[in-house]
């Protein structure tokens, strides 16, 4: 029989040709020139004149034509796309992830929405910020954020000084020259703080979700292995649109 899988995969092929032809046939369609035809015979007034062939030009394209083969085009489209969805109602797989299954008989297109949830979600967990590893971080629970350890830094200021250089005699003055020495005033003590997340815990992150993603395109490999049953809905769909 015939398995889910094997009509997913024809399924693009199948949409792509209807496309085609469909525009063909709507083309066709639409075309006045094809679609009109005429006949002319020409009879002279007296038997002297002019023996003129007859002219015409046929139909050549019919629209209840068109019809019918726009009927056949889509019908298998039709059955292929309700093979499919049919299927999909019934085709389902447990996600297990080291051995334990989280979800049980998921249908095929929540794993695909899985499938795209995951990857997003992946990108998202690895670009995280994680802490400055040239720091070191303890949790402080009451701040409810990472905190490194109190570190203590002298504030200065500038004091002048007067150097003496040559002592005042009873001929010169005293030669000076002022300085600055910068004296301690006080200590900063400073703790940094950081919503960030360590680096072992992003990659713990992403280390699950790769596995549940992972376990997801499993089950829903399995679950294409459903065998499917061959709907033949497009045939009653036109018998009645294009009934006559």
């Amino acid at each position: 029989m015939t398995k889910l899988n094997q009509i997913v995969a024809i399924e693009k092929g199948v949409k792509a040709r209807a496309a085609r032809e469909f525009a063909d046939l709507q083309g066709s369609a639409q075309k006045d020139a094809l679609l009109a035809g005429i006949s002319r015979t020409y009879l002279p007034r007296d038997e002297e004149g002019d023996q003129l062939p007859p002219e015409g030009t046929k139909v050549q394209v019919r629209v209840e034509d068109v019809l019918t083969q726009l009927s056949g085009v889509l019908t298998r489209l039709f059955d292929v796309v309700a093979t499919k969805d049919i299927a999909n109602r019934a085709a389902t797989a447990d996600v297990t992830v080291d051995g334990v299954t989280l979800l049980r008989d998921v249908p095929v297109a929540y794993l695909l929405f899985l499938e795209k949830q995951l990857a997003d979600l992946q990108a998202f967990l690895a670009k995280l910020p994680v802490l400055d590893p040239a720091e070191d971080w303890a949790w402080d629970p009451a701040a409810g954020v990472y905190r490194t350890p109190t570190t203590k830094t002298l504030r200065s200021r500038k004091v002048p000084k007067v150097l003496v250089k040559y002592e005042a005699t009873e001929h010169h003055p005293a030669q000076t020259e002022v300085f600055t020495v910068d004296e301690p005033v006080g200590e900063w003590s400073t703790v940094k703080f950081s919503g960030a997340l360590p680096a072992d815990r992003r990659r713990q992150l992403v280390d699950r979700v790769v596995a549940l993603a992972e376990a997801v395109k499993v089950a829903r490999e399995a679950a294409n292995q459903f065998e499917v049953t061959d709907q033949t809905v497009g045939r009653q769909v036109f018998d009645y649109l294009f009934a006559r």
